[in-house]
């Protein structure tokens, strides 16, 4: 009785853990992995233990139920629950209303790497220098602006 209790542990872990990778934690390979394995093992024992007819009943029966448990998985969308449903559509400054103009002068709040945070007419906005490392607190002006995107240099 313990071997049927192990052998049918082994498959229903390995099945469990084998839908999961696919449909909750994709790309983890690890879950899979271990899934394919318990179910290998656990026909492995029905034929160690049962000889080669019980055996071979039970790696069909493991194939069907493998089977039977995708076709349910995917047929009952179970993966829609947990999927992002919306998209993300906004943009750095898209509520860009303020009226600035080429060279209106400013100052940077963090680090320009080349992309980081200035403030203008105490409005803070994303801005860009052109390639240049501006450090925090120094003083810059607005050199083009390209729809949301706002390129600056320091003042000399």
């Amino acid at each position: 009785m313990m071997e049927w209790i192990t052998i049918i542990s082994l498959i229903l872990l390995g099945i469990f853990l084998v839908i999961s990778e696919i449909l909750f934690i994709p790309g983890i390979f690890i879950a899979g992995t271990i899934g394919v394995l318990c179910s290998i093992y656990g026909v492995y024992l029905s034929y160690d233990y049962f000889g080669s007819t019980t055996g071979t009943i039970v790696l069909v029966s493991t194939i069907g139920l493998n089977v039977l448990s995708f076709f349910l998985a995917f047929r009952g969308k179970t993966w829609e629950q947990f999927s992002l449903k919306q998209t993300h559509h906004s943009r750095v400054n898209e509520d860009f209303k303020v009226d600035l103009k080429i060279g209106d002068k400013g100052k940077t709040i963090s680090t320009l790497k080349p992309v980081g945070k200035a403030i203008f007419n105490d409005n803070v906005l994303e801005v860009r220098s052109k390639g240049n490392y501006i450090d925090e607190n120094v003083e810059i002006e607005i050199e083009r602006i390209d729809s949301t995107k706002i390129f600056v240099k320091t003042v000399n």
